[in-house]
């Protein structure tokens, strides 16, 4: 949390919070392809 605090004081917020919602979002899109190769792998099973 100290650290944080000290990017926050150093960069700025707006960079901070991107930043974060970038490894949010990229948290979410791997999740995303994995899914996508599962739908895919079973697609290719029915056809």
């Amino acid at each position: 949390m100290e650290e944080l605090l000290v990017q926050i004081g150093n960069v700025g917020f707006p960079i901070v919070l991107s930043m974060y919602l970038l490894m949010r979002v990229e948290g979410k899109m791997e999740h995303l392809a994995e899914s996508i190769l599962k739908l895919t792998a079973v697609l290719e099973k029915r056809i």
